[in-house]
């Protein structure tokens, strides 16, 4: 396959390039800073801007080589074009992808294998990067587990940008004056550009992985390359420097909370773009001995392989290294194991893989024939595994029926009456499934018609007034869901349902909680909790339950008082609203911190000893200003329904109670511990 552009040059802008150096340390310094920020991302806060540094590499690069091709010979062989592509990528990306199924399957807990699977099957494709987006926008999936592949989003996105690239700059060069080639260019960049601040400040979670909003760096490279930019020797050793400093430095100083990409990778990208125009300046810079030394350029010359590697291991770790770990936690020691392994590693597929792959006297025709076979493998296995965790989830879901069976089963176990021996004895089931999901809605709920906000649950069976029973909040009320449709069933209610995740629901100058701080995600909390309390109101309820994560979600109206005091503003005219409506409003406290406190995984990493993930209780309890709020109200309809005594004994809070694991994920209850409180919040929601 060729594609014939009519002007032609002089035959000798096809020979080859000199090697740079300078370009193999930013590939070294990309992937260190890629790499550092996931074995430390408390150290280099912002080495995710690694990546796109990698972006802007790739638009030279490749940018460059089309250019010397076109301008030589007229043409683009884009078979052969890809064909390179191939043989120069796939065969280490498809080893990295095999191995993570394998391992998968042997090492990692059921419910991880799903993402797995799914992921493995999109890297291969080379769409993840549309299915992370597509997963950004589902919140009950905010605290899920990192695949082991879901480092393949970037490389999805390079994929893309060599399959769609090379067709743009042939019809581009079809424009024989070079200005007009830049212009165009110009234009599909500043178009991403302009997308990609714009969607940043409306949808984050997406615009970190989706396509359109990073084709500007790949485009930024180009221009480099197309236009022939560089500096003068006396200007090119004071711009290298700006353009290290400019990546250096948004790699510390940049964090989870950044805008990303957005304008602010302009920083990272546009310090790449000065160091690869100072390179072509002739002779020795500044940074050279440093720059072109052998253990630099080693590391630029892993740096794809050493990319592959590095994520799979360090999920793996924990679940290799068990009982050696303290509370499940990677220690600086263990850490440091995981870099020198994944240094072997991506050196042994650099040699075996990679270099063999490039050599390897393939046609075109050969080469796709091989993609394709390869791909059709870890398709294959993708689906063997994904297969296999259906299996593991259809027992999950029969063993779950008999795990809160007895006096000593869950949050029982600490009722002092019931005489348990060992109440913090390891638990039954400690990967958590969809069984024990507290987001999932029970089968007989439906929405209202005119609102996608609520859920009603009609247990009344006719009756002709039933109780109506609210529980109304953020993914902190969502996971009572399961105690509160047991009661809802044994009493005969209408359990009505309204969650916005991340969401206060209280009348306060919200800041924000994770990933939800841009005015749009404030402006939705504060109208859709506004809108709700009405509609309680209006509806009369018998009882309304509400709970959120106020540890978290931080209030700031600029006076300078407590969470509380602010809270405490933001919610008693709310709460008098219900209670002047006929309704008792029971305040659900939060239990005690899990992710923030241990590691998540901790009750899987050590099924035979849960007492290793117990936790001081003034740590794992910290004051909570809703259940502070609630416990301090004036308003006699308001009650507190607090159940810190049946996660945590006088001194400890523990993971793991009555042999049943206490936590879903790092900030959520097990579904079957939930409905394991359930006789206890009965006895709270009889009238006094």
């Amino acid at each position: 396959m060729s594609t014939l552009i009519e002007e032609r040059a002089p035959a000798d802008s096809a020979r080859p390039p000199a090697f740079r150096t300078d370009i193999q340390a930013l590939r070294a310094v990309a992937v260190l800073a890629v790499v550092v920020n996931h074995l430390w991302p408390g150290g280099l806060t912002g080495g995710y801007v690694g990546v796109d540094v990698f972006f802007v590499i790739s638009g030279f690069l490749i940018s460059s080589h089309l250019d010397r091709e076109i301008t030589a010979t007229g043409r683009v062989r884009l078979g052969r074009f890809y064909a390179r592509r191939i043989r120069r990528l796939l065969p280490a990306a498809l080893l990295v992808l095999g191995v993570s199924l394998v391992a998968a399957y042997f090492l990692l807990p059921y419910p991880r294998w799903e993402a797995t699977a799914a992921e493995a099957f999109a890297a291969a494709l080379y769409w993840e990067n549309w299915l992370l987006a597509a997963k950004s926008v589902d919140y009950s999936a905010a605290n899920a587990a990192a695949s082991l592949v879901q480092h393949y989003w970037s490389l999805s996105v390079e994929e893309q940008f060599y399959l769609c690239w090379p067709v743009l700059l042939v019809l581009l060069f079809k424009i024989r004056r070079r200005r007009a080639q830049v212009v165009g260019i110009t234009v599909v960049g500043a178009a991403s550009l302009a997308f990609s601040v714009y969607y940043t400040q409306v949808e984050p979670s997406q615009a970190y992985f989706v396509t359109p909003v990073r084709v500007w760096e790949f485009a930024l490279g180009a221009l480099v390359a197309l236009t022939g930019w560089g500096l003068s020797k006396r200007t090119a050793g004071a711009a290298s420097a700006v353009g290290f400093a400019m990546i250096l430095g948004s790699a510390v100083l940049y964090g989870h909370g950044t805008p990303f990409p957005g304008y602010l990778a302009l920083v990272p990208t546009v310090g790449t773009v000065l160091v690869i125009a100072a390179g072509r300046s002739p002779g020795r810079q500044w940074h050279t001995a440093v720059t072109a030394s052998s253990p630099v350029q080693f590391l630029g010359g892993i740096s794809y392989s050493l990319y592959l590697w590095h994520w799979p291991l360090i999920l793996l770790a924990p679940f290799v290294l068990g009982d050696a770990l303290r509370a499940g936690r990677m220690t600086a020691p263990y850490l440091v194991a995981v870099l020198a392994v994944s240094l072997v590693l991506a050196y042994l597929s650099k040699v075996l893989v990679e270099d063999r792959g490039i050599a390897i006297g393939l046609g075109t025709g050969r080469t796709f024939a091989a993609m394709v076979a390869g791909v059709v493998v870890v398709s294959a296995a993708a689906g063997g595994l994904n297969w296999t965790y259906l299996r593991h989830v259809d027992q999950a879901e029969r063993d779950g029926t008999v795990q809160l069976s007895g006096p000593c089963a869950g949050a029982q176990a600490l009722i002092p009456a019931h005489g348990c021996p060992n109440p913090m004895g390891p638990a039954k089931v400690v990967h958590m499934g969809p069984a024990n999901e507290y987001f999932t809605a029970p089968p007989d709920c439906v929405g209202t018609e005119g609102s996608a906000d609520v859920l009603v649950c009609d247990y009344g069976g006719g009756a002709e007034s039933p109780d109506v029973v609210w529980l109304v909040g953020d993914s902190h009320a969502q996971q009572w869901q399961p105690a509160v449709a047991d009661l809802a069933r044994e009493h005969g209610w209408v359990l009505k349902l309204a969650y916005l995740g991340g969401c206060p629901f209280a009348d306060v100058a919200f800041v924000g909680f994770g990933d939800l701080t841009t005015d749009e995600a404030r402006r939705t909390c504060v109208e859709w909790s506004a809108r709700m309390t009405d509609v309680i109101a209006e509806d009369r309820p018998s009882v309304v339950l509400t709970s959120f994560y106020a540890r978290k979600e931080s209030v700031d109206d600029g006076s300078g008082r407590s969470q509380t005091e602010q809270y405490r503003d933001g919610l008693e005219p709310r709460w008098r609203r219900w209670t002047d409506a006929g309704a008792r409003v029971v305040v659900l406290a939060d239990p005690p911190l899990n992710g923030a406190v241990r590691d998540h995984q901790c009750v899987a990493l050590h099924p035979g000893d849960p007492s290793v993930c117990a936790v001081d209780r003034g740590t794992a309890h910290p004051v909570d200003p809703l259940a502070e709020v609630a416990r301090t109200s004036g308003n006699p309809g308001v009650r507190l329904a607090d159940f810190t005594d049946y996660f945590c004994d006088e001194r400890r809070c523990h993971g793991v109670v009555g042999n049943v694991a206490v936590y879903y994920d790092p900030d959520h209850l097990n579904a079957t511990f939930s409905r394991s409180l359930a006789p206890m919040l009965d006895q709270v929601l009889k009238p006094r």
